[in-house]
């Protein structure tokens, strides 16, 4: 698939997410830039990648009784856009506000597959290993902890918390270039 078919499912995945969010202000903030999105797409580009994301049954078109159609995300569509952004995610880093994120678990042996692609999935995003199933890193990131954990089905054993401080983070600081 195409960058701009995955693009395209992408922006539609957005639509989905707005139709789950409960806030006002998080509906807006998704139309925007799902807005924001499709103005930088070609609609000669737009119209071909959905014939061919049709064809390839990630979505279906829906025909209204006024002539207009809606598209929608076949469950493999929704797959391959949740696996897209899950293999593309990165974790902005902007000025350290001093806090330091802590991804902590306790995985049961039965899942350990979970758990060994979780741990690889973390130190891929930038966090740095303080034990073994704890993990540290400088900069905002719960949402995307958040999919991440939720991805591989950890949500009742893999943790994200905020703190303000640790014991002589002199060498945590080094690590992340942190003065």
């Amino acid at each position: 698939m195409s960058n701009l078919g995955s693009k395209i499912l992408l922006l539609l995945l957005g639509g989905v997410a707005f139709g789950c969010s409960i806030t006002p202000g998080r509906q807006r903030y998704i139309i925007r830039t799902v807005i924001q999105e499709w103005k930088r797409l070609s609609p000669k580009d737009i119209k071909r990648e959905i014939r061919n994301l049709n064809k390839s049954k990630l979505i279906k078109k829906v025909k209204e009784s006024d002539k207009s159609f809606n598209i929608l995300l076949t469950d493999k569509g929704k797959l391959k856009a949740i696996n897209y952004y899950f293999q593309n995610l990165k974790i902005e880093q902007k000025e350290w506000d001093k806090k330091w994120r802590l991804v902590f678990f306790d995985v049961p042996e039965k899942l350990r597959k979970g758990r060994d692609a979780l741990r690889e999935k973390i130190k891929k995003l930038g966090f740095y290993e303080l034990q073994k199933s704890v993990f540290i890193f400088p900069y905002e990131c719960k949402k995307e902890i958040e999919f991440v954990i939720e991805y591989f089905g950890l949500s009742k054993c893999a943790h994200y918390a905020v703190l303000e401080s640790i014991d002589d983070d002199s060498y945590v600081k080094k690590v992340f270039n942190l003065s």
